[in-house]
């Protein structure tokens, strides 16, 4: 089953984490310091709570689509290459909390998308000190805005 991410950098994240419970109606399916995840069955969303600085307001850090197997990034990022967008590949890496293999590409607005795998569990939150929390580096993905922002339309 794959899943929509939406992945959040709030100012407080207990009171995230018991705001986003009373909403979908369950617990998160991890805890860590700074760090919440919720499963979410209905409607299927992976909804990701990274603690950020106390006085910023709550602020998108990256979406995602969470898929069952490494052979499935695989697939999405051939599809991605094909259809003219710049992709950016990465294997075996921990993000939140995760061993992960993903793929990374940026919306037209400048929005880091991965298409990614959970493979098991990781003793830390970012692969190095992003201000978002795993997306690739700002200099990567100039070339992604320039390849989304020429693919994107008007309306």
């Amino acid at each position: 089953m794959s899943r929509v991410q939406l992945a959040l950098r709030v100012p407080d994240l207990e009171a995230s984490v018991a705001f986003y419970t009373k909403l979908f109606g369950t617990e998160p399916a991890k805890r860590r310091p700074g760090y919440a995840n919720f499963a979410i069955a209905e409607p299927p969303l992976k909804l990701v709570l990274i603690e950020g600085a106390g006085e910023d307001a709550t602020r998108l850090d990256h979406l995602g689509v969470e898929v069952e197997d490494s052979a499935q990034v695989s697939d999405a990022a051939e599809r991605l290459k094909a259809s003219g967008l710049v992709t950016l590949e990465e294997n075996d890496t921990a993000c939140c909390y995760a061993l992960q293999d993903k793929v990374w590409v940026t919306g037209p607005g400048g929005e880091p998308w991965e298409v990614y795998v959970v493979k098991g569990d990781a003793d830390t939150l970012d692969k190095a000190d992003d201000s978002t929390c795993c997306a690739p580096d700002p200099a990567d993905t100039a070339a992604h805005k320039t390849a989304a922002g020429a693919a994107a339309g008007c309306c």
